[in-house]
């Protein structure tokens, strides 16, 4: 049960630092001007949230398999 509990939170912390550090990126970089914001909150939704929450599964199995050895 720990383990699951390890994994999912490296998920959800994961997606939320994906998503925001993603988001703030493409505000402050992005050249699109009229829809700045749309774009923002789809790319930090629909990639880099994900690619986040991907890089917090890795890092939360090599967390909890560490911690069993």
């Amino acid at each position: 049960m720990r383990k699951v509990a390890t994994v999912l939170a490296g998920l959800t912390i994961g997606y939320l630092i994906g998503a925001f550090g993603g988001g703030a990126a493409i505000s402050a970089l992005s050249l699109n001007g009229h829809d700045r914001p749309l774009e923002a909150v789809m790319t930090a939704a629909f990639v880099t949230g994900p690619i986040g929450a991907g890089i917090g599964l890795i890092a939360a199995l090599i967390l909890a398999s560490r911690k069993n050895a």
